[in-house]
């Protein structure tokens, strides 16, 4: 027997030894798992998001079964549809979850908010913002380089060519937050759905002085504070010479809306407000009548 065959042999043997050892190991330390994460993980959208606070799909399905019970547990983007599923697999109650949406809290557009001066370099708000304060005066506002737009997995917001700020599609949003966490600036905030999709909010987060404010962007907040002493429902609050209002306070009054002076609260996806006409009574006297004779 030469030394070619006695190498494949040596070879070979190690090889099937190698094999047994490790199928030894493997069955020894095998974990076994629950058939129902493959069910769960199934009737999840597969968006891999985060929202959820899970670190994927995957992840979220293993704490769904896991768990003792559902509560506060919420796949944002499924929505309470997926969660009733999941209940139902898993035997367990499901808890109904209020809709959130992604709201753009910047409506400096090029017509509210002209430049100074002209940006070339990555067309990325992350670049941008660690570099200078923008191609305006405003050092708050949206930087329109799309970075909300890439990491939406749902397709659910995109660039206005005129305005060149985000817009969110509200009935494919799924409030998963991950254009959120993607803007460097802070202006994307996840509230709370209204009825057919109504809102009302201050769509600035310029916190400089009104009078600063007002000068980079004609809409800007200028913390006056006409909106909060108008809310009856303590919805509204002034802090660093900017008004913010909670969604879970609101009642969608727009009384706020009136009394501010910039424009700066929006109320989207309301119907027109309808317009009262009045009307002069018409006088019931008689002209008096001069006899002249």
């Amino acid at each position: 027997m030469n030394i070619i065959t006695i190498s494949i042999l040596s070879l070979a043997i190690i090889g099937a030894v190698a094999a047994l050892i490790l199928y030894i190991i493997a069955q020894r330390f095998k974990v076994e798992e629950d058939p129902r994460i493959d069910e769960v993980e199934k009737t999840l959208p597969g968006a891999n998001c985060g929202g959820c606070g899970k670190a994927g799909c995957r992840n979220f399905a293993e704490s769904c079964v896991k768990a003792t019970s559902l509560e506060g547990m919420l796949c944002p983007v499924g929505g309470n549809k997926v969660m009733q599923q999941i209940a139902t697999i898993l035997g367990k109650e499901a808890h109904e979850a209020e809709a959130r949406v992604a709201v753009v809290r910047c409506n400096g557009s090029c017509q509210h908010r002209p430049n100074t001066n002209i940006y070339e370099g990555a067309a990325n708000c992350a670049i941008v913002h660690s570099l200078y304060a923008g191609s305006t005066g405003c050092a708050y506002g949206c930087l329109g380089c799309g970075d909300c737009v890439s990491v939406c997995s749902l397709g659910a917001i995109s660039i206005n060519p005129e305005t060149h700020l985000p817009e969110v599609d509200i009935d494919i949003c799924g409030g998963c937050g991950a254009c959120s966490r993607a803007c460097p600036r802070n202006i994307i905030e996840v509230r709370k759905k209204g009825a057919k999709g109504r809102g009302v909010y201050v769509s600035c987060v310029n916190k400089d002085k009104g009078g600063v404010a007002r000068k980079a962007c004609e809409v800007a907040c200028i913390g006056c504070g006409k909106c909060a002493k108008e809310c009856k429902f303590d919805a509204i609050t002034i802090a660093n010479n900017l008004s913010y209002i909670d969604s879970d306070k609101c009642k969608m009054c727009r009384k706020c809306v009136d009394v501010c002076p910039t424009g700066a609260i929006l109320a989207v996806n309301f119907p027109p407000k309808k317009v009262v006409e009045t009307h002069t009574p018409q006088s019931t006297e008689q002209p008096l009548q001069v006899d002249n004779n």
